[in-house]
């Protein structure tokens, strides 16, 4: 992917992913009672890439 080649389009789409790949929040872990400790669409950069 060209770095500074990136369209409008496809910036919405890499913040929309970078939004995406947080960690679940700490009030929810609370709320659950640690039932739910990860985030299931975690993505890692070198591990999986984006189709954008």
């Amino acid at each position: 992917m060209a770095i500074g080649k990136n369209t409008r389009g496809r910036k919405l789409r890499l913040c929309k992913a970078n939004r995406q790949n947080r960690r679940v929040p700490a009030w929810i872990m609370v709320k659950t009672n640690r039932r739910v400790t990860t985030h299931p669409k975690r993505r890692n950069w070198r591990r999986t890439s984006l189709k954008v």
